[in-house]
């Protein structure tokens, strides 16, 4: 594929990029997504967006007050430019490192690099040294930028290649301090509409993490199709979330959509799924984004009022359930639009809203993007037939210097490690992760729908369920439940629980083991991470 004459003095980004031959087809199929040669999504997303919507408008707001404009917002991205430029060096395609929380010096560092003509690597403030260090190995970032609270692990990681600054903090040379002595004003650099602007490592990696690279039209391109024809968000929404913005699915949603249509967005550094939406309320928030698991957690709490001033409730990360979302629907009036997206395709292709939605189903393709399901030999499956989720859109994958990118891109199509069926209307229906799918005594079973059964039984907070290998039946299921509080999880619940999943579906489905565990494995997004409880199966099992 023929690329953009590259602005980037390092080209480390272009000489890791994958060979062409192995690149997903990409596609530009609406007036939206028709973006210059030359384009820098920082410009973009702060410099138009003062010239568009005014710098006095309202940004980035935290519970504690900060409250930035857009103008703000501007003035401390070109500092952080400045000094990245002036202080250390930096130079168009060299990569600088991210790490912290939700907050505003973080989106203004973010904003600073690409303006910087830099490529941003942000990662999670929650990773220790040995996870950074694999990250900086891969990625060689040249600065590393990390909120004072966070900054022991990433100088215990850092070689000596990578100079270190901390925001947030007291010392002489903290980054807002050197801010606070620029001018403010800085020329972006003209990049390439296809140059990389941001490293992003997948959240379910196990093992060499995979690193996704994305170019600057990527980042705009999901605003312009599932933010703009599936959100439609107004200047006078506010967007919040509990995703980090260290993933794509956060990035996209507390940061590029609101910049994008003149939104502000209130930035969370931490909280429970109750204490979300306490303070989303006391926020006004119209557009949240969070997990379905969420979602439930706030009803369970006995606080469905405090989204009823929500306009868009966006459910995503993991399968939402039918039930879940006609309990939301019951008990707030919010028809929570399901969404399926990945850190390759850099958010979400397939979704619904409004009377668009059909619960229990994740919707169609995003317009933009074009999906199918495919079966064993790379071919369109039968209507109704299960096999792996495929789409072709305006993003891609393109794993940086990685031998997997075989493994993801098969005839042009990304392919992601999802089970899926397509009714006869069009509408894509989760089954499992391709690899939750349990095959027991020659049955298939889905793990999500004997979470969701499980899930709507009154004593159930949540549940993860895995196969296990059995001699006999090949796999059995097995589910670990995390029960209310005061509830005992003994011989009599599980047996409870067993009957009342056989009474829910198909009586096969049921759990043949139940274990009742105080929290399940999760990431830093909410996402449940299954291959935990399969590792731990392995260690019990050895």
């Amino acid at each position: 594929m023929d690329l953009s004459a590259s602005a980037h003095v390092d080209t480390f980004a272009r000489d890791n990029l994958p060979p062409s031959e192995l690149w997903p087809t990409i596609e530009f199929t609406l007036p939206e997504l028709q973006y210059p040669d030359r384009l820098n999504a920082a410009t973009v997303l702060i410099d138009d967006a003062v010239a568009t919507f005014g710098a006095d408008r309202p940004c980035l707001l935290t519970p504690d007050g900060i409250r930035w404009t857009y103008g703000d917002l501007l003035t401390k991205a070109n500092q952080v430019a400045q000094v990245l430029t002036e202080d250390f060096g930096v130079v168009p395609g060299n990569r600088v490192l991210l790490r912290g929380p939700n907050n505003p010096w973080l989106v203004a560092c973010w904003l600073g690099v690409l303006k910087a003509g830099g490529v941003v690597v942000t990662t999670m403030q929650a990773l220790r040294a040995q996870e950074i260090e694999a990250l900086i190995a891969l990625t060689g970032p040249v600065v590393g930028i990390s909120d004072h609270r966070f900054a022991d692990e990433l100088h215990a990681a850092a070689g000596p290649k990578l100079a270190l600054i901390a925001y947030g903090g007291a010392a002489a040379d903290d980054l807002v301090a050197r801010c606070a002595t620029k001018s403010g004003a800085f020329v972006n650099v003209q990049t390439a509409a296809d140059d990389v602007a941001l490293l992003g490592p997948t959240s379910g990696t196990t093992g060499t993490p995979k690193i996704t690279m994305h170019f600057h039209r990527d980042i705009l391109a999901n605003a312009d199709t599932f933010a703009r024809l599936i959100l439609q968000p107004t200047v006078d929404d506010v967007f919040s979330g509990s995703p980090p913005l260290a993933f794509t699915f956060g990035l996209g949603g507390l940061v590029v959509f609101p910049l994008r249509f003149g939104a502000s967005s209130l930035l969370i550094e931490r909280a429970t799924p109750v204490e979300l939406a306490e303070l989303t309320h006391a926020a006004g928030v119209t557009i949240l984004s969070t997990a379905p698991t969420a979602y439930r957690a706030i009803l369970r709490g006995g606080k469905a009022d405090l989204l009823r001033g929500i306009r868009r409730a966006i459910s995503a990360g993991e399968h939402l359930p039918g039930s879940v979302w006609a309990e939301v629907l019951e008990k707030t009036g919010l028809k929570l639009i399901n969404g399926i997206g990945s850190t390759e395709m850099l958010h979400v292709f397939i979704s619904a809203a409004d009377d668009e939605i059909r619960p229990g189903a994740t919707g169609k393709a995003v317009a933009g993007f074009r999906a199918m399901v495919m079966d064993e030999d790379g071919n369109e499956a039968l209507v109704n037939q299960l096999g792996r989720l495929a789409v072709i859109g305006p993003t891609g994958c393109r794993y940086l210097n990685d031998d997997r990118q075989l493994n993801y891109v098969k005839n042009g199509w990304n392919v992601t490690g999802d089970t899926f069926r397509r009714d006869e209307d069009g509408y894509f229906w989760y089954e499992a992760r391709s690899d939750s799918m349990i095959v027991s005594s020659g049955y298939n079973i889905g793990a999500p729908e004997v979470e969701a059964a499980l899930g709507q039984h009154d004593d159930v907070v949540e549940s993860a369920v895995i196969g296990r290998p059995d001699a006999d039946r090949g796999s059995i299921v097995s589910a670990y439940v995390v029960l209310r509080e005061g509830v005992p999880g003994d011989d009599a619940k599980r047996k409870e629980l067993q009957d009342f999943v056989k009474q829910t579906i198909a009586p096969y489905k049921y759990p043949r083991e139940v274990t009742f565990v105080t929290e399940l494995p999760r990431n830093p997004s909410g996402k449940l991470q299954h291959f935990q409880l399969r590792d731990r199966l392995v260690a019990n099992d050895a």
